[in-house]
């Protein structure tokens, strides 16, 4: 499995927020431009939650699995795999949603003193900041999740033929 590459996440972020700043700024000239939804920062802090906990749980099964305590429940690798997949999906999904309403929200400094523009601003910095919670709790579970033996590949995914 590869892992999440930052500088893919921060390509498909600044991308969406660019094609949203102009989408944003086109749409707004056409009509009214559709409102940030304010459980878009609470579903996406939620998720950001949820990758945490996942994160935090494992390392410990992993920690007592490691330390060989009495008792210790094992984590079924399957299931970790599943647990980086949901992780790195949740990260690319994040990195697109933020970048969108990044450039709504950039697009819509040049409206602060409207009070309901104001909101919507301030709904997709949480956005934007919640985005970057689920971006960072599910880097830190692919860490978790990571195998010692990744440590001597350089990421691609082939091991070395002995």
């Amino acid at each position: 499995m590869r892992e999440l590459r930052i500088r893919v996440l921060a390509g498909v972020f600044v991308v969406a927020g660019v094609l949203s700043w102009a989408g944003a700024r086109l749409w707004n000239s056409v009509g009214t431009l559709p409102s940030v939804p304010l459980a878009a920062p609470i579903v996406l802090a939620v998720i950001a939650v949820v990758l945490l906990a996942t994160a935090l749980s494992l390392r410990g099964r992993l920690k007592a699995q490691r330390e060989r305590r009495p008792g210790a429940k094992g984590v079924d690798p399957l299931m970790a795999a599943r647990a980086v997949v949901f992780g790195q999906a949740s990260a690319l999904v994040a990195a697109l949603v933020a970048g969108m309403y990044g450039g709504t929200g950039i697009f819509l400094l040049e409206y602060l003193d409207i009070p309901a523009r104001r909101d919507q601003a301030i709904y997709a910095a949480f956005s934007v900041l919640a985005g970057i919670g689920v971006i960072a709790a599910a880097l830190f579970l692919e860490r978790v999740c990571k195998l010692p033996e990744d440590d001597e590949h350089d990421g691609t995914g082939a091991a070395p033929v002995a």
